[in-house]
């Protein structure tokens, strides 16, 4: 019998359950300096670290005064993406530790990412992860991507949950605002440690303020199941 009661659990992916960012940073990099971008730095891609892919590629085609549409510029950093996706992801080890102690347990699952339906399909299948998470939300699908709700809202419904009953694991503040903002609790991982102190992640029940480095899937399966009770 399990001790987590009705809990469901929702994922971000990119640098929550994946460390996908190297990959969106060169593809990202490979793209703009295409379009004469050639000086697009690791900081400079930091500020996107949990906006969708269509919201970040319309932000540069403003702040870069690109001429391409906001369509092309899609379509180009997504195949790039795809690309270095299929080859070289690597899953967190103690994320899918994680993610067995849940399947162990019955406890339902989905994932709700600011990419695409085809990058999300592509990372899962390319680390084994497919096998546990098959309900999977893309911001494309949903009319607006975090820090809105509308993802994580969708997962729920997916999963026939309610969601003062879902938990999820987010790395961005815009993933952790669109959480609360959803209604739900909380585990924060920032990618970026530095961003521990942004005001989102003041709301998560459960803030890793060193990030993976920190986690462990022990961890985070002991504080849900003495939360399991709360809502």
């Amino acid at each position: 019998m399990s001790n987590l009661g009705g809990v469901s659990v929702i994922f971000d992916l990119d640098g929550t359950l994946v460390d996908s960012e190297p990959n969106y940073y060169e593809a990202g990099r490979q793209t703009l300096a295409e379009h004469g971008v050639p000086d697009f730095s690791w900081a400079d891609h930091e500020r996107y670290v949990g906006i969708s892919t269509q919201e970040t590629v319309a932000d540069w085609r403003e702040r870069y005064g690109l001429r391409a549409s906001v369509e092309e510029l899609f379509t180009v950093k997504n195949r790039r993406y795809l690309e270095l996706a299929r080859g070289s992801t690597r899953a967190y080890p103690e994320m899918r530790r994680f993610v067995e102690l849940l399947a162990a347990e019955d406890v339902a699952m989905a994932v709700a990412s600011g990419s695409s339906p085809e990058a999300i399909e592509a990372v899962l299948s390319g680390t084994g992860l497919d096998a546990y998470l098959r309900t999977v939300v893309s911001a494309d699908e949903v009319a607006h991507g975090k820090p809105a709700p509308d993802v994580f809202l969708e997962a729920a419904r997916r999963l026939g949950a309610e969601p003062a009953g879902c938990v999820v694991l987010e790395d961005a503040a815009p993933g952790a605002a669109a959480a609360h903002a959803a209604g739900m609790r909380c585990i924060a991982i920032p990618y970026v440690p530095t961003q521990a102190d942004a005001p989102e992640f003041g709301t998560a029940g459960l803030l890793l303020r060193g990030g993976q480095e920190e986690f462990t899937a022990q961890t985070a399966f002991d504080w849900l199941v003495r939360s399991a009770g709360l809502s």
